[in-house]
């Protein structure tokens, strides 16, 4: 077991002078802070941890979090995501070819950060910022380790954030067969690992769950699989494929297993008027969504069978698994000023947070944490302010009025994300490393160091 360093021993003994503290004072608010003492004694004793369960709400700054606390459980209330026994912040930043930082990511360069430890330019999967050399993952050290693996997101599998942990492109674009434009020499035929969907299925990855039936519908171009569809591919590796709840809920262990459950992105689950120039009346979103097929399972069924499928296969090992679990669409719909959309987004992922937090209160040995890849652009604002973007008032579940704002580029355009640092929140083993702030590169040492795959 290595050495805690000084820094580490320090933040320890400060914990626990604070917990102790804590732990004498009954706290009886709805901030759910009453076991939060015994949790972070618990948390601080670092350790191996045998499971990690990583989420990621893509585009989740505190300013989503809040939106989606305020409206759904009150300003007073807590999500499963705020009752985490520790909190910190980490930093965002990508960088240029040259190492100096571009200080404002994407989502590939900012995965690619805690995916390797490694900072790199933004558009691109798990590579170096200036030589374009692949660097190993959490996941495929996982699996060198003898970890099961698995990956679960509601956006495409091949999009980003599940990219960075199975794959390796110079382009975030090069997600199937057909899009290689941008990656000459990721191509098969140019000796490279080909796309991002043909390297997930070939790093043979327990469970993928997503969206991206079309990236995996095109056939492959070059080497062994040639002619066949990366899902024929999947097959012939060994994958079971399925399309929607029923089949998923028919998976038995011991098998790879590809979801695949929307031609591009997994449907939004809420819906409601988009922000507009000048606002919109006020709205209730409505919490259903007529272009999301019957039969599409939610996120926190798809990461429920995560658990089951990689936990039964790890039964008699010491080795225990790597999950990452992405609510992609809170960023998409950021991206689009759509605040039920976004909302809702962010409920679905906050549900599989509770789900994970429940599972590690039966395994205390799993490490649990929640962050964001980078900060978005709704802003709540008075009720009285004249924003220059895009705004919407809603009707909270308290009957109030909330007025939210989207103005990081020109109404009509895609809003941007922000430079801003972001929560990351944690349990169990090593958790103790979130506190602070921290880099988002140092969320690769966390988990590498729970769960000793280094």
């Amino acid at each position: 077991m290595p050495k805690p360093t000084r820094r580490h021993l320090a933040v320890a003994t400060a914990l626990v002078a604070a917990t102790a503290a804590a732990a004498a004072v009954t706290v009886t608010s709805s901030a759910g802070a009453s076991d939060s003492a015994h949790q972070a004694k618990a948390a601080i004793k670092g350790g191996k941890a045998k499971n990690v369960i990583l989420l990621i709400g893509d585009g989740m700054g505190d300013s989503e979090i809040t939106l989606a606390r305020d409206y759904t459980v009150g300003a007073n209330g807590r999500l499963a995501m705020d009752k985490f026994p520790l909190t910190g912040s980490y930093t965002t930043y990508a960088v240029h070819e040259d190492g100096t930082p571009d200080y404002v990511t994407d989502s590939a360069a900012s995965g690619s950060g805690w995916a390797t430890g490694v900072k790199t330019v933004n558009g691109r999967i798990s590579k170096t910022p200036g030589t374009d050399k692949a660097v190993p993952t959490l996941l495929e050290l996982a699996q060198k380790k003898g970890y099961a693996t698995g990956s679960v997101t509601t956006a495409e599998l091949t999009d980003a954030t599940p990219a960075v942990l199975a794959s390796h492109a110079t382009d975030r674009s090069c997600q199937g067969p057909a899009d290689m434009a941008k990656c000459p020499t990721d191509t098969l035929a140019a000796g490279g690992p080909g796309s991002i969907a043909e390297q997930s299925v070939n790093h043979k990855v327990d469970v993928l769950f997503g969206g991206g039936r079309k990236r995996f519908d095109q056939k492959v171009t070059d080497g062994a699989y040639k002619g066949l569809t990366v899902t024929e591919q999947a097959q012939k590796l060994g994958y079971r494929v399925v399309t929607d709840n029923a089949g998923l809920q028919t998976v038995k262990p011991g098998q790879r297993v590809l979801g695949l459950f929307a031609p591009g992105n997994v449907p939004v689950e809420w819906t409601g008027k988009s922000a507009a120039v000048g606002g919109t009346d006020p709205q209730r979103c409505v919490t259903t969504n007529p272009n999301r097929p019957a039969g599409t399972p939610s996120l926190v069924d798809s990461a429920a069978k995560a658990i089951q499928l990689l936990e039964a296969k790890q039964k008699h090992s010491e080795q225990g698994f790597f999950l990452q679990i992405e609510g992609a669409s809170i960023d998409k719909q950021d991206h689009a000023a759509d605040p039920c959309g976004q909302i809702g987004e962010t409920a679905a992922f906050d549900r599989a947070v509770k789900l994970a937090r429940d599972y590690a209160a039966k395994h205390p040995d799993t490490l649990v944490v929640t962050t964001a890849d980078h900060g978005h652009t709704s802003q709540i604002v008075p009720l009285e302010a004249t924003p220059p973007g895009l705004s919407s008032t809603l009707v909270t579940d308290e009957g109030q009025k909330l007025k939210v704002n989207y103005s990081t580029n020109t109404p009509g355009q895609s809003q941007e994300h922000t430079g801003t640092q972001v929560r990351i929140a944690a349990q169990g083993p090593q958790a103790y490393r979130v506190l602070g702030v921290t880099n988002q590169t140092d969320l690769f040492t966390t988990i590498s160091e729970a769960l000793r795959l280094r």
